[in-house]
């Protein structure tokens, strides 16, 4: 009979979990978009959007509100859940029966594991939707024109173009410069230069095609160049050039440059990558890829930490646990907000900057765990 009364327990508190959960993680950002409506809806009638663009912009914006309340959600249910248990001696009941307090707390745990995910999630899908809700409210200008000119694209491998014009319709660019900086005689620096570029249907010897879709970029009468050093430059005059390099297609060219907050985890690293190879300083932005990990995981950090600090006055009433949640709440925010600024101002490295504070309320959540009467 035992199993069967530890699984009839796993179902009522992962039930109890799951409804504050739920009511606190759609709940806040429901109360965040309230008071962002009524604090700019002027301003956006203002502009001429019509309500149900407005609307349609609040569902964009929900992915982002919510995988940033989530811990606190997860944090609310965690210590609502336990706290119930206490008040009303069904921890006392369970211990009675042999079931410790560790293995009641479990199925909380792994619940806290599965919001994680979901928050991994969420933090890979906001760029996204934050970006289609700047369009919709005008904060971002959406691209009209087939063309851009005088532009320069960031492409892998440390590769920066320089283009003064592109043309979508017959797919070509003129004054193209392409450019990857070297360190020296071993890695040198090469340039490429042609007055014109144009994307057209390419075959190999073999008779199959190349590039992608069959497709790749051809450049005519221009030159390359590698520059090895102080006297070490040679340089190379061609008529066409079919280089793996330029790998883009003109829709890839033309869209805009992303903000770092609107780039995915993979996107980041690129991006970063690719600053560090011209010499910029990325610790703010490693610091900020960092959190778009540390920040989900804080899910069951946060657990750990918040399940047996529930139980420590277990006849305290709801006002204790808001207490517990709020006060832990404003301890994280600010961990993570002077983790930032210190990893962003090199004093520790930007990684474990980001992570310090699940390091620290592990440790703590870990350490009162252990501290627990089971």
């Amino acid at each position: 009979m035992a199993p069967r009364v530890v699984n009839t327990l796993d179902r009522y508190v992962l039930r109890e979990w799951l409804k504050v959960c739920l009511l606190a993680a759609l709940g806040f950002p429901f109360l965040v978009m309230v008071i962002d409506l009524v604090d700019k809806l002027g301003t956006y009638l203002g502009r001429g959007i019509p309500k149900g663009r407005i609307a349609l912009s609040y569902i964009y914006f929900l992915p982002e509100t919510i995988s940033l309340v989530l811990p606190v959600a997860v944090l609310f249910a965690v210590v609502f859940t336990v706290g119930a248990l206490g008040r009303h001696s069904e921890l006392t009941a369970a211990k009675a029966s042999g079931i410790s307090f560790h293995r009641v707390v479990r199925p909380l745990l792994v619940a806290s594991l599965a919001a994680v995910v979901l928050d991994l999630g969420l933090t890979e899908l906001a760029p996204v939707t934050s970006a289609r809700r700047a369009e919709l409210l005008g904060d971002k200008q959406v691209r009209l024109t087939a063309n851009r000119y005088n532009f320069v694209y960031r492409a892998d491998g440390g590769w920066v173009y320089a283009i003064r014009s592109l043309e979508i319709g017959p797919r070509l660019m003129r004054d193209v410069i392409m450019e990857r900086e070297g360190t020296g005689e071993d890695y040198p620096t090469i340039v490429i230069a042609a007055p014109r570029a144009a994307y057209d249907t390419v075959r190999d010897g073999r008779g199959g095609r190349g590039g992608r879709g069959g497709r790749a970029w051809t450049l005519s009468r221009g030159a390359v160049r590698y520059l090895g050093g102080p006297g070490r430059e040679q340089t190379f005059t061609f008529d066409t050039l079919r280089t793996t390099v330029l790998q883009e297609t003109p829709t890839d060219l033309l869209a805009e440059p992303k903000a770092p907050d609107e780039m995915r985890y993979v996107e980041l690293g690129r991006y970063i990558d690719a600053l560090a190879r011209s010499g910029s300083d990325t610790k703010k932005l490693r610091v900020e890829r960092a959190l778009k990990l540390a920040v989900p995981f804080a899910c069951i950090i946060i657990a750990v930490f918040g399940a047996p600090l529930a139980i420590s006055t277990p006849r305290s009433g709801m006002a204790w646990g808001v207490a517990v949640c709020l006060a832990t709440t404003f301890i994280d925010l600010l961990a993570f907000q002077l983790s930032k600024a210190v990893g962003s101002g090199g004093a520790l490295p930007p990684t474990f900057a980001a992570w310090a504070p699940n390091l620290v309320v592990g440790a703590a959540g870990v350490w009162l765990l252990g501290k627990a009467r089971t």
